[in-house]
Protein backbone atom coordinates (compact mmCIF):
# COMPACT_ATOMS: atom_id res chain seq x y z
CA UNK A 1 0.00 0.00 0.00
CA UNK A 2 1.22 3.55 -0.98
CA UNK A 3 1.13 6.21 1.59
CA UNK A 4 -1.29 8.68 -0.18
CA UNK A 5 1.33 11.57 1.04
CA UNK A 6 3.47 10.40 -2.06
CA UNK A 7 0.40 10.94 -4.39
CA UNK A 8 2.83 13.27 -6.21
CA UNK A 9 6.04 11.10 -6.55
CA UNK A 10 7.50 9.69 -9.42
CA UNK A 11 5.08 6.85 -10.57
CA UNK A 12 8.30 5.11 -12.27
CA UNK A 13 10.41 5.29 -9.30
CA UNK A 14 7.79 3.89 -7.10
CA UNK A 15 6.64 0.95 -9.23
CA UNK A 16 10.06 0.12 -10.00
CA UNK A 17 10.84 0.05 -6.18
CA UNK A 18 7.24 -2.12 -5.75
CA UNK A 19 8.62 -4.94 -8.50
CA UNK A 20 12.00 -5.01 -7.16
CA UNK A 21 10.65 -5.77 -3.49
CA UNK A 22 8.64 -8.55 -4.98
CA UNK A 23 11.43 -10.02 -6.76
CA UNK A 24 13.61 -9.45 -3.81
CA UNK A 25 10.91 -11.56 -1.10
CA UNK A 26 10.62 -14.24 -3.74
CA UNK A 27 13.15 -17.24 -4.17
CA UNK A 28 16.03 -16.10 -5.51
CA UNK A 29 16.00 -13.06 -4.07
CA UNK A 30 15.77 -14.50 -0.50
CA UNK A 31 18.30 -16.44 -1.48
CA UNK A 32 20.82 -13.15 -2.95
CA UNK A 33 19.59 -11.24 0.78
CA UNK A 34 20.42 -14.06 3.10
CA UNK A 35 23.93 -14.89 1.74
CA UNK A 36 24.27 -10.55 1.64
CA UNK A 37 23.31 -10.32 5.05
CA UNK A 38 26.21 -12.73 6.62
CA UNK A 39 28.67 -10.69 4.68
CA UNK A 40 27.35 -7.23 6.22
CA UNK A 41 27.19 -8.15 9.11
CA UNK A 42 30.72 -9.42 9.27
CA UNK A 43 31.61 -6.55 7.96
CA UNK A 44 29.36 -3.78 10.17
CA UNK A 45 30.99 -5.55 13.58
CA UNK A 46 33.67 -3.48 13.45
CA UNK A 47 32.04 -0.08 13.54
CA UNK A 48 30.74 1.42 16.41
CA UNK A 49 28.46 4.91 16.56
CA UNK A 50 24.89 6.14 17.50
CA UNK A 51 22.94 5.84 13.57
CA UNK A 52 23.03 3.71 10.84
CA UNK A 53 20.73 4.60 7.37
CA UNK A 54 20.22 1.95 5.36
CA UNK A 55 18.57 2.15 2.61
CA UNK A 56 17.19 -0.06 0.07
CA UNK A 57 13.88 -1.97 -1.85
CA UNK A 58 14.06 -5.75 0.15
CA UNK A 59 11.27 -5.95 2.80
CA UNK A 60 13.52 -8.37 4.93
CA UNK A 61 14.93 -6.93 7.88
CA UNK A 62 18.15 -4.91 7.56
CA UNK A 63 21.33 -6.95 9.08
CA UNK A 64 22.16 -6.32 12.65
CA UNK A 65 25.43 -3.97 13.96
CA UNK A 66 25.67 -4.87 17.34
CA UNK A 67 28.15 -1.73 18.10
CA UNK A 68 25.60 0.77 16.55
CA UNK A 69 22.84 2.40 18.67
CA UNK A 70 20.12 2.82 16.20
CA UNK A 71 19.31 1.83 12.93
CA UNK A 72 16.90 3.57 10.32
CA UNK A 73 14.98 2.55 7.96
CA UNK A 74 15.04 4.64 4.61
CA UNK A 75 13.31 4.40 1.55
CA UNK A 76 9.99 4.54 -0.24
CA UNK A 77 6.31 4.60 1.09
CA UNK A 78 6.11 0.79 2.23
CA UNK A 79 5.82 -1.25 4.81
CA UNK A 80 8.87 -1.61 7.42
CA UNK A 81 9.86 1.99 6.32
CA UNK A 82 10.69 3.94 9.35
CA UNK A 83 11.95 7.27 7.15
CA UNK A 84 9.71 7.77 4.08
CA UNK A 85 11.40 9.92 1.03
CA UNK A 86 12.46 9.66 -2.40
CA UNK A 87 15.83 8.61 -3.25
CA UNK A 88 16.98 11.89 -4.37
CA UNK A 89 15.55 13.84 -1.31
CA UNK A 90 16.70 12.25 1.72
CA UNK A 91 15.62 14.03 4.99
CA UNK A 92 18.88 14.13 6.55
CA UNK A 93 21.23 16.42 7.93
CA UNK A 94 24.59 17.00 6.34
CA UNK A 95 26.99 14.12 8.35
CA UNK A 96 23.76 12.46 10.32
CA UNK A 97 24.97 9.04 9.97
CA UNK A 98 28.06 7.07 10.85
CA UNK A 99 27.50 4.36 8.76
CA UNK A 100 24.82 4.37 5.48
CA UNK A 101 24.19 0.94 3.89
CA UNK A 102 22.77 0.83 0.44
CA UNK A 103 21.23 -2.51 -0.32
CA UNK A 104 20.38 -2.73 -3.96
CA UNK A 105 19.84 0.84 -3.94
CA UNK A 106 21.68 1.69 -6.94
CA UNK A 107 20.54 -1.54 -9.05
CA UNK A 108 16.58 -0.31 -8.56
CA UNK A 109 16.88 3.41 -8.94
CA UNK A 110 16.15 5.85 -11.87
CA UNK A 111 19.01 8.32 -11.09
CA UNK A 112 22.27 5.69 -9.46
CA UNK A 113 24.43 9.45 -9.47
CA UNK A 114 21.88 11.31 -7.57
CA UNK A 115 21.39 8.27 -5.08
CA UNK A 116 24.48 7.91 -4.16
CA UNK A 117 25.11 11.55 -3.51
CA UNK A 118 22.39 11.67 -0.96
CA UNK A 119 23.96 8.44 0.59
CA UNK A 120 27.46 9.97 0.66
CA UNK A 121 26.45 13.73 2.06
CA UNK A 122 24.43 11.61 5.18
CA UNK A 123 27.79 10.28 6.37
CA UNK A 124 29.85 12.14 8.69
CA UNK A 125 33.55 12.44 8.37
CA UNK A 126 35.76 9.22 9.15
CA UNK A 127 32.22 7.55 8.64
CA UNK A 128 31.66 4.49 5.86
CA UNK A 129 29.37 3.86 2.69
CA UNK A 130 28.64 -0.14 2.44
CA UNK A 131 27.36 -0.69 -1.29
CA UNK A 132 26.10 -4.35 -2.20
CA UNK A 133 24.75 -4.88 -5.68
CA UNK A 134 24.38 -7.63 -8.14
CA UNK A 135 27.56 -8.36 -9.88
CA UNK A 136 27.13 -8.05 -13.55
CA UNK A 137 30.17 -10.18 -14.05
CA UNK A 138 28.65 -13.21 -12.39
CA UNK A 139 25.96 -15.70 -13.67
CA UNK A 140 23.13 -13.25 -11.80
CA UNK A 141 24.73 -10.69 -14.00
CA UNK A 142 23.99 -13.17 -16.96
CA UNK A 143 20.61 -13.64 -16.09
CA UNK A 144 19.58 -10.27 -16.13
CA UNK A 145 19.95 -10.37 -19.95
CA UNK A 146 17.87 -13.59 -20.43
CA UNK A 147 15.28 -12.71 -17.34
CA UNK A 148 11.69 -11.40 -17.70
CA UNK A 149 11.06 -10.82 -14.43
CA UNK A 150 12.30 -7.65 -12.04
CA UNK A 151 16.10 -9.00 -12.46
CA UNK A 152 15.50 -7.37 -15.87
CA UNK A 153 15.19 -3.96 -14.64
CA UNK A 154 18.24 -3.93 -12.30
CA UNK A 155 21.04 -2.08 -13.21
CA UNK A 156 24.07 -4.33 -12.18
CA UNK A 157 26.32 -1.67 -12.64
CA UNK A 158 29.66 -2.46 -12.33
CA UNK A 159 31.78 -2.59 -8.45
CA UNK A 160 34.68 -0.76 -10.48
CA UNK A 161 32.56 2.15 -11.90
CA UNK A 162 30.87 2.53 -8.55
CA UNK A 163 34.69 2.59 -6.91
CA UNK A 164 35.22 5.47 -9.27
CA UNK A 165 32.03 7.33 -8.11
CA UNK A 166 33.43 6.95 -4.71
CA UNK A 167 36.41 8.10 -5.12
CA UNK A 168 35.28 11.54 -6.62
CA UNK A 169 32.71 11.89 -3.81
CA UNK A 170 35.68 11.97 -1.38
CA UNK A 171 35.91 8.47 -0.55
CA UNK A 172 38.39 5.80 -0.04
CA UNK A 173 37.72 2.37 -1.14
CA UNK A 174 38.82 -0.21 2.12
CA UNK A 175 37.75 -3.09 1.13
CA UNK A 176 36.06 -5.18 -1.90
CA UNK A 177 34.34 -8.70 -1.41
CA UNK A 178 31.44 -11.03 -3.53
CA UNK A 179 29.30 -13.92 -2.27
CA UNK A 180 26.40 -15.80 -3.14
CA UNK A 181 28.63 -17.88 -5.65
CA UNK A 182 25.26 -20.43 -6.46
CA UNK A 183 23.84 -19.85 -10.09
CA UNK A 184 20.52 -18.38 -9.86
CA UNK A 185 18.24 -21.29 -10.20
CA UNK A 186 14.41 -21.10 -9.15
CA UNK A 187 14.45 -24.46 -7.81
CA UNK A 188 14.77 -25.39 -3.98
CA UNK A 189 16.20 -28.45 -4.63
CA UNK A 190 19.15 -27.28 -6.99
CA UNK A 191 20.12 -24.39 -4.24
CA UNK A 192 20.37 -27.38 -1.55
CA UNK A 193 22.49 -29.11 -4.28
CA UNK A 194 24.75 -26.55 -4.98
CA UNK A 195 24.81 -24.77 -0.95
CA UNK A 196 29.15 -26.26 -1.42
CA UNK A 197 29.98 -23.47 -3.73
CA UNK A 198 29.62 -21.01 -0.99
CA UNK A 199 33.07 -22.19 0.49
CA UNK A 200 34.34 -20.50 -2.06
CA UNK A 201 33.33 -17.38 -0.67
CA UNK A 202 35.01 -17.42 2.61
CA UNK A 203 37.97 -14.89 1.01
CA UNK A 204 35.41 -13.32 -0.49
CA UNK A 205 37.98 -12.42 -3.25
CA UNK A 206 36.67 -14.68 -6.45
CA UNK A 207 35.17 -12.28 -8.89
CA UNK A 208 32.26 -14.84 -9.42
CA UNK A 209 29.77 -14.30 -6.62
CA UNK A 210 26.40 -12.98 -7.74
CA UNK A 211 26.69 -9.49 -5.43
CA UNK A 212 29.44 -7.54 -4.55
CA UNK A 213 30.24 -5.37 -1.44
CA UNK A 214 31.84 -2.33 -1.24
CA UNK A 215 33.32 -0.89 2.04
CA UNK A 216 34.27 2.63 1.59
CA UNK A 217 35.29 5.62 4.08
CA UNK A 218 34.45 8.90 3.95
CA UNK A 219 37.91 10.98 4.40
CA UNK A 220 38.34 13.73 6.71
CA UNK A 221 38.97 17.28 5.64
CA UNK A 222 42.25 18.39 7.21
CA UNK A 223 43.09 22.06 7.96
CA UNK A 224 44.22 23.78 5.22
CA UNK A 225 47.93 24.89 5.53
CA UNK A 226 48.74 28.68 5.51
CA UNK A 227 50.71 29.26 2.23
CA UNK A 228 54.01 31.44 3.39
CA UNK A 229 53.91 34.66 1.77
CA UNK A 230 56.62 35.50 -0.67
CA UNK A 231 60.01 36.99 0.44
CA UNK A 232 61.12 39.63 -1.52
CA UNK A 233 64.95 39.11 -2.40
CA UNK A 234 67.22 40.84 -1.17
CA UNK A 235 70.35 42.26 -2.09
CA UNK A 236 74.19 41.00 -0.92
CA UNK A 237 75.19 42.41 2.40
CA UNK A 238 78.39 44.40 2.59
CA UNK A 239 80.17 44.29 5.43
CA UNK A 240 81.01 47.63 6.79
CA UNK A 241 84.97 48.54 7.99
CA UNK A 242 85.42 48.46 11.86
CA UNK A 243 87.40 50.83 13.50
CA UNK A 244 91.05 50.03 14.76
CA UNK A 245 91.09 50.20 18.75
CA UNK A 246 95.05 50.58 20.16
CA UNK A 247 96.67 49.32 23.44
CA UNK A 248 95.79 53.08 24.85
CA UNK A 249 91.32 52.20 23.80
CA UNK A 250 92.07 55.33 21.58
CA UNK A 251 91.30 55.52 17.32
CA UNK A 252 94.72 56.39 15.86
Amino acid sequence: MIDQSFAQADPQWLELTCVAREWLDGPLGRMLIEEERRALEEELARFFGGYLVHYGPAQQTPPQAVQIQRTVRLGAPLPGMEIVCEEQAWPLCEHAADVVVLQHGLDFCLSPHGLLREAASSVRPGGHLLIVGINPWSSWGMRRVFARDALRKARCIAPTRVADWLNLLGFALEKRRFGCYRPPFASAKWQTRLQGMERWSTSGQALGGGFYLLVARKLVVGLRPLRQSRREPMGKLIPLPLAKVNRDGCEP
